[in-house]
């Protein structure tokens, strides 16, 4: 995710060449106005000093903050370049002649800001040259982390104090320089000689980094010194300032300065926003295990209720039997017998509901749909007699046995049946009546579980599968839900609809094989949404 680690996409490399190509131009377009002089301004170099001060210590500043991260010495020798280049700007804007004063201050002469310039020139390069011959000695033995923050403050301070120095030298000491400026406008013969010097070193950091490229910051480090060694070219073709070619010069330079610092921003922009999305992903996730664990803690709950009820009135049973002057024994048997079946019907709810959360299916068998449905009727056997509710059957012609996991299964008719109950415990004026029918039709197991109860809302029907939605009073509203999630967990469908008259029909299609049997019946039942429209 680092600039200085992160290699290069093929488009980056496009736009890089696209810039390059376009700083050639730029030189093209300028190199023949060699001789164009164009008016003095004496605020145009404290406004590009002033930018270039800017863009070149927020480079530096963003360069330290990924040394800090993984800390490299090349890292810190580029950084240092960059922070060097920035601080240098501000003793050459000062003393720079007709900025501030007519001759500069800090007590600067003539020569002061031209040498300035071209130790401000000799920053960079070197700093790219050290930036790459140091890469292979990181990868040996790479900067311990508690060396970072004292390898900072070295960096930093060491920095300043050469470019202290360095004004120090050219403001008190420049009769000791060679002599470049003949007046505040015209150089000697002595700045091309200079120049070129500039110009080999560019070039040979310019070779070598491009023999060495491998990051991102690579490319556009190429480019920063592009618009360096051109800008460089375009000042020792004059010798004069203010003219197109000085005045371009200047422009490149500041292009120079701003290609690593758009990139380094842009980078850390996105690394934000990777930081953001991760941290809002990381924040959901949490929230969906806190739901998940509520819901399966209100499943448990909702599924367990039954096993343990029919537990708690046949043990009360037993109780009473053994209670008498003349203990029936034999029923108290049965009654023990029940309990059992309650207690083991529990214990397969609970490993059912695990199967379910893990989505690994469980325990899988080949299965007989009638045989499942009778078992949830035998134990609601109780709760349907306690309703006055008739029972109609239609199992179908063929057997339809699938594969799957039976505890889930009947699981899922339990709730459907238990749900048709207590919907119609509010009828009074017409039978109660359920009928549930089961066949397989083109190779697909359909059950319809219909009531006769006061039928479903159009709210109520879009959200009864929802997780925790329920109208019932004291209800979880989980039992649909988790039907919902065994059902698509065996590969199908559940759905429900209003009857044509009175009442709901929940519909189960489960798309495994019928075995064994062939569809006789070549006209199907079915309508386009899947829902079986056979009469009992």
């Amino acid at each position: 995710m680092l600039l200085s680690t992160s290699p290069p996409t093929a488009r980056q490399e496009q736009l890089a060449l696209v810039m390059a190509a376009a700083l050639l131009v730029g030189y093209g377009v300028a190199a023949p106005f060699l001789k164009v002089q164009l008016a003095d301004s004496a605020a145009f170099i404290p406004i590009v000093d002033t930018a270039l001060l800017l863009t070149d210590t927020l480079t530096a500043a963003l360069l330290l903050a990924q040394f800090a991260v993984a800390p490299s010495r090349a890292m810190l020798a580029l950084a240092c370049g960059y922070l060097f280049t920035g601080l240098i700007i501000v003793p050459h804007a000062l003393t720079f002649p007709g900025a501030f004063t007519p001759t500069g201050l800090l007590g600067a002469n003539l020569q002061t800001t031209v040498w300035l310039y071209v130790f401000w020139h000799l920053g960079l390069p070197p700093a790219v040259l050290a930036y790459v011959l140091l890469r292979p000695v990181d990868r040996v033995a790479s900067l311990p982390l508690d060396r970072v923050r004292p390898a900072i403050v070295a960096g930093v301070g060491g920095t300043a104090l050469v470019v202290a120095g360095l004004t120090w030298l050219t403001t008190r000491w420049a009769y000791l320089l060679p002599t470049v400026m003949v007046d505040a406008q015209r150089a000697n013969g002595s700045w091309h000689y200079i120049a070129v010097g500039i110009i080999a070193i560019s070039a040979t950091a310019i070779v070598l980094l491009w023999r060495s490229r491998r990051s991102v910051l690579d490319v556009w480090l190429l480019v920063a010194l592009w618009a360096w060694f051109i800008e460089t070219i375009l000042l020792s073709t004059t010798s004069t300032r203010f003219s197109l070619v000085w005045y371009a010069g200047r422009i490149y330079g500041l292009a120079s300065a701003s290609f690593v610092l758009v990139v380094l921003l842009s980078q850390t922009t996105m690394m934000y926003a990777r930081l953001a999305n991760s941290l809002t992903a990381t924040r959901r996730e949490t929230e969906n295990r806190l739901m998940t664990m509520d819901a399966m803690a209100a499943s448990i709950a909702h599924e367990i209720k039954q096993p343990l009820a029919a537990i708690v009135a046949n043990g009360g049973a037993g109780i009473r039997q053994l209670g008498r002057a003349v203990p029936n024994v034999e029923e108290a048997r049965e009654i023990m017998v029940e309990i059992v079946a309650d207690g083991m019907r529990a214990a397969e709810v609970l490993a059912g509901i695990r199967s379910l959360v893990k989505r690994d299916g469980g325990d899988q068998a080949d299965v007989d749909i009638a045989d499942v449905l009778a078992h949830a009727l035998v134990f609601l056997h109780g709760d349907l007699h306690a309703n006055g509710v008739v029972v109609e059957t239609d199992p179908g012609p063929r057997p339809q046995r699938i594969r799957a996991n039976k505890a889930q299964l009947e699981q899922v008719f339990v709730n459907l049946i238990l749900n048709a109950v207590e919907a119609m415990r509010t009828v009074h004026e017409r039978p109660r009546k359920l009928t549930i029918r089961n066949d397989c039709v083109d190779g697909q197991i359909c059950v319809d579980v219909e009531d006769s109860g006061p039928g479903i809302e159009p709210d109520a029907e879009r959200h009864i599968f929802d997780a925790f939605y329920t109208t019932k009073v004291g209800g979880t509203g989980m039992g649909l839900a988790i039907c919902k999630s065994i059902v698509e967990s065996h590969g199908g469908r559940l759905w429900v609809s209003k009857n044509a008259t009175r009442g709901a029909t929940f519909h189960v299609v489960l798309p495994d094989r019928c075995r064994g049997f062939a569809s006789t019946n070549p006209q199907s039942d079915e309508e386009p949404g899947g829902r079986r429209l056979s009469a009992s």
